[in-house]
């Protein structure tokens, strides 16, 4: 039966077959992917970084989402025909033997798939019976719960932990009579059983390094008085490991005593596994990672790139006209949610869109809440001239009017439109680097389409374009650039291969400087040498149908993988670069726990302790981020990228506050003298 033709192809038209591209009919954007993507596009659903299209009909859309609703027809399975001779062999037998056999479903080669009358099901009327007493169960169970997290002020929070139905349904396996663990086994081998378990995953974590390579993350803080930490992990495309924590009080400005830190750690995980180090962009943290590099000539020091591009927006914000909008902005946003009602009446306007983002960079956030502002131009105009707002105890105050005018303001929305459309691009690098996940191959790619968009923002007018690019090259050229990113742009064949995007001499030596640094034995030099034209012209396998059309749908670390074995040296360096991560403010440790690790005087069995229960504690959390999304990198498509939905910073959990206060009651005899 030939299958029927799908209905979203009347408002879509396919342009490249080789890469499953599909333009829409209303507002003419592309879309890889084939017309499944193009359905939520239409639809007016966003999922998986697709943006709804604003042009689309309401009957179309409504007819795309009653396509998408309707849950497909499963075939009704045919009834198996008896056969008579079995059937009368069966009546025979039951005969013959005086009485019913019991059988429980189908048994043997001709069993009956009719029930017992010896095991009769109960009748309908006895079923509720049972039912209400299974539901007391369930309703009892729950309740116990629920006392368990009151008693001991657990956040209701912890009932999304991945952990928790996991624990459930262990307890469940059991059966009953299953004793809880006791207050001392938690704190003793049971605490070491699951650290023994985190370490083994480790040993699993090295392994996979030597192919993938690896980062080592170093976040610092400081309360401003005396006090400074720094966080150590490493992460890797498939998970992030917590290593530890160290409090360098004293020393966060001496770059010598830094340096030996990094050192330390790098040489723990492995020279040979560690790819680059990212590190704060203080001086004291430049300096020694340039001593790093120095010393240790494969590997790569990064500052943030997160941190980086929310400067670059800070300084554009300095701009006196970009200034004045983002405040204005900021004063519309905190009016709306400092009253309950308004802000109820925004969101119901809104359609329940947020106009505030507290969890991102700080300037990341103010150009957020200028787009959400603009987005929903025409609601808040509404909302503001709408009955019940005219009618509400709000209409007549003077705060209300203010900002009711600045809302009918034409230069603050035509400020507003501008900021938006010179800021969007480096928004979308902030959010592509938001997260643990590889975005190596696109930092360079995003900086050069951000310089650009502005450029063709301003038609090409140099006193209007050049002091933002004088801004953007400034923090790139002087603090973010790596010939890490331009290898890695080199190496991506969704951007190599894309006949719309120029590589530039800078990208090209940045590539030659890497292979350098990374080729440290003269036969792997030959060998790159060799295999480099290869990948130029996208000769043998990475020429083929599968790998042209992988070069947009695969990650580049995965395209690389499954179509580069014909030059695995160049192969090799590939996958290592495009495994690495720009940024680690997605990373957002809970500060007060380390605080409490590092000021309060404790001697060393509960010190011991403590750093145990720490290590447990952040690897669990970090380990829920990387289930959430299941270990799988996705390619970036940078047109797509919609920076109002939800950033994975949003979405993932914060790293809760840990409590230590059992190191308080730890026996006399696990106390030793300071």
């Amino acid at each position: 039966m030939v299958r029927g033709r799908d209905a979203c192809w009347e408002h879509c038209v396919l342009v490249d077959a080789t890469r499953q591209k599909v333009r829409c009919n209303y507002c003419h954007r592309e879309f890889s992917g084939g017309v499944y993507r193009m359905k939520f596009h239409l639809a007016q659903i966003k999922n998986k970084d697709i943006v709804p299209c604003a042009e689309v009909p309401d009957d179309v859309r409504d007819h795309i989402q009653s396509i998408l609703n309707t849950p497909k027809k499963q075939k009704t399975p045919k009834k198996p025909k008896m056969d008579k001779t079995v059937a009368n062999g069966r009546q025979n037998s039951s005969s013959a033997s005086g009485g019913l056999h019991p059988n429980h479903g189908s048994s043997g080669q001709h069993g009956s798939t009719c029930p017992s009358l010896l095991f009769p099901h109960p009748s309908p009327s006895e079923q509720p019976a049972t039912d209400d007493a299974q539901k007391q169960k369930l309703d009892d169970a729950d309740k116990k719960i629920a006392v368990f997290f009151f008693h001991n002020s657990i956040p209701f929070s912890a009932a999304k932990s991945m952990y928790y139905q996991e624990m459930v349904d262990a307890i469940a396996e059991c059966g009953v009579g299953y004793k809880a663990p006791s207050y001392e086994k938690l704190r003793s081998s049971l605490l070491e059983k699951v650290k023994g378990d985190i370490h083994d995953g480790y040993k699993k974590y090295r392994e996979e390094w030597k192919e993938t390579g690896c980062t080592v993350l170093c976040n610092s803080w400081s309360d401003g008085r005396t006090k400074s930490f720094v966080i150590f992990s490493v992460t890797y495309p498939k998970g992030t490991l917590f290593l530890k924590s160290v409090d360098v009080s004293g020393h966060e400005d001496d770059a010598s005593y830094l340096f030996e830190l990094l050192e330390s750690v790098v040489l723990e995980v492995g020279l040979e596994n560690v790819i680059q180090v990212i590190t704060d962009s203080t001086a004291s943290y430049v300096c020694a990672g340039r001593h790093l590099m120095a010393k240790y000539s494969s590997l790569f020091w990064s500052p943030c790139a997160s941190y980086c591009i929310d400067k670059m927006l800070e300084d554009i914000s300095k701009q006196e006209w970009v200034g004045i909008v983002l405040e204005e902005a900021k004063t519309i946003a905190r009016y709306i949610y400092s009253h309950a009602w308004i802000l109820n009446m925004m969101r119901k306007f809104t359609g329940g869109r947020e106009l505030m983002r507290p969890r991102i960079t700080r300037f990341v956030d103010n150009y957020l809440t200028l787009t959400s502002i603009v987005i929903q131009e025409d609601n808040l105009k509404h909302m503001f001239s709408h009955s019940e707002w005219l009618s509400s105890i709000y209409c007549r105050r003077s705060d209300a009017q203010a900002i009711k005018s600045l809302l009918y303001l034409e230069r603050f929305w035509k400020s507003a439109h501008e900021a938006v459309s010179v800021s969007e691009s480096l928004v979308k690098i902030s959010r592509i680097v938001d997260g643990d996940m590889p975005a190596m191959g696109y930092m360079y790619e995003g900086i050069e389409r951000a310089k650009g968009a502005i450029k063709a923002y301003y038609k090409g007018i140099e006193e209007k374009y050049m002091p933002i690019w004088d801004i953007i090259d400034r923090r790139w050229n002087m603090q973010l650039h790596s010939p890490l990113h331009a290898a890695a742009a080199f190496l991506n064949p969704s951007i190599f291969y894309n006949p719309n995007f120029k590589i530039d001499l800078r990208m090209r030596n940045g590539f030659q400087e890497a292979m350098l640094k990374m080729a440290t034995m003269d036969k792997d030099k030959i060998e790159i040498t060799k295999e480099h034209p290869v990948y130029i012209n996208a000769q043998g396998a990475l020429g083929t149908d599968f790998a042209i059309m992988g070069r947009t749908l695969n990650a580049p670390g995965d395209w690389w993988a499954s179509y580069g074995y014909e030059i695995p040296t160049l192969q090799r360096v590939a996958i290592r670069i495009l495994s690495q991560p720009c940024s680690f403010h997605w990373c957002r440790w809970n500060w007060s726990t380390f605080e409490t690790v590092h000021t309060k005087k404790r001697n060393k069995v509960e010190m011991e302790k403590l750093n145990d229960l720490v290590f447990v504690h952040c690897n669990l959390w970090l380990q829920t981020i990387c289930h959430g999304r299941d270990g799988k990198c996705k390619p970036i498509i940078f047109d797509e990228i919609d920076v109002s939905s939800e950033w994975p910073t949003e979405s993932e959990p914060s790293v809760p506050l840990l409590d230590d206060s059992w190191l308080d009651n730890l026996p006399l005899e696990c106390r030793g003298s300071p």
